[in-house]
């Protein structure tokens, strides 16, 4: 298999910043996730797996080094053209095995993650898959941060057993799927041999017992869809756009982990307000009068008002800075409120205001 262009995967240049990558991977996660195509994971695992290489500076460098299949390839040995890799042999050609050989392929993922770690060993802990959904928050809120309530549906834990799948009370008996081991071993013919494969009781979930009266709300499953409320926390300064991840939010299996819950942030737009990383901008219109001689207006921000000075003689376009009225960037950091000043220039004057002008004119201005 060719060297996977992880940069390419993600959408980014090669001289990304960190910040540029986690907003791509952010887009692309919501993007692809399997909730929204129709479980297909396949995409979303690649761009994690693009992410996951790319945001950490040691795997990065050495990506960009010996590309993704590292610098423990095998390549020209023993007529391998790509040495192992998760569990699997890449550009070795296994067209005459396949057919009339005798040999059950399967999932050569299984077969080699007995022997190097890689593939889908059937001894990893179950999980339960990720879901994802939105809110939109107002442009304060974005600002400052807020907690947010949402229901949602999902398969959870069930409340009435506590996930184990047995009426209260009900005693626990021996699994006679895996008699009481938790475990199925499994043999069967490979390119290798006979290869004998250890994978996790799909009856008694690895636990190696079965409740003898199963719970009434979720009829022995541990777990069963139901609607629940979700509280999240809304970081200040939230980018719109961005991703919250809830770590076990997701959805749950029996005698396992559950997965994670991603929310989408979108943003609802300002009347007044515009964002720029930490600084928040704003237009103000003033008088000509007030650019000439100068002026004190009240402004509202968005946590009070403040009064600011327009200082004589200002030119259109002229920006006015607010400090620390801006974005929250930490515990004891925030940006400033930048205000545009665009003079007002009257279209019809007075008869009165027409001789002023007429003598700001006669003195050369």
């Amino acid at each position: 298999m060719a060297n996977k262009d992880f940069y390419n995967i993600l959408g980014v240049s090669k001289e990304a910043s960190k910040d540029e990558i986690k907003k791509a991977f952010h887009k692309l996660a919501h993007k692809y996730h399997p909730d929204k195509n129709k479980g297909d994971d396949s995409k979303f695992k690649e761009v994690n797996e693009a992410y996951q290489t790319l945001s950490d500076d040691g795997k990065r460098a050495e990506y960009d080094r010996f590309g993704s299949e590292g610098p423990q390839g095998f390549g020209g040995q023993g007529g391998f053209q790509g040495g192992f890799n998760q569990g699997g042999f890449e550009g070795f050609d296994f067209s005459g095995f396949q057919n009339g050989q005798g040999f059950d392929m399967g999932d050569l993922g299984d077969i080699f993650g007995e022997f190097f770690g890689g593939g889908r060993g059937g001894n990893q802990p179950r999980r339960g898959r990720d879901i994802s959904t939105e809110i939109t928050i107002p442009f304060a809120d974005s600002i400052f941060g807020t907690v947010r309530k949402i229901l949602i549906t999902k398969t959870s834990t069930c409340d009435t057993c506590n996930g184990s799948g047995a009426k209260q009370g009900s005693k626990s008996v021996s699994c006679s799927q895996c008699n009481g081991k938790g475990q199925v071993r499994e043999t069967r013919r490979s390119i290798l041999g006979p290869v004998t494969t250890t994978r996790v009781c799909d009856v008694c979930a690895g636990a190696g017992t079965v409740p003898q009266e199963m719970c009434a709300t979720c009829k022995g499953a541990g777990v069963h869809r139901k609607e629940e409320e979700i509280e999240i926390r809304v970081p200040a300064g939230i980018e719109p756009g961005e991703m919250i991840r809830l770590t076990g939010m997701g959805e749950a299996v029996r005698k396992g982990a559950s997965g994670d819950l991603y929310v989408k942030i979108n943003v609802q737009s300002h009347p007044t307000f515009r964002r720029d990383r930490i600084n928040l901008l704003m237009d103000m219109e003033v008088k000509l009068s007030e650019a000439i001689l100068g002026a004190e207006r009240v402004v509202e921000t968005l946590d009070g008002s403040v009064t600011i000075k327009i200082p004589e003689g200002i030119a259109s376009g002229t920006q006015l800075r607010v400090k620390e009225r801006g974005v929250p960037a930490g515990k004891s950091r925030r940006g400033d409120l930048m205000i545009k000043v665009t003079v007002k220039i009257p279209t019809k004057l007075s008869r009165k205001a027409k001789e002023a002008v007429e003598l700001l004119q006669d003195e050369g201005l």
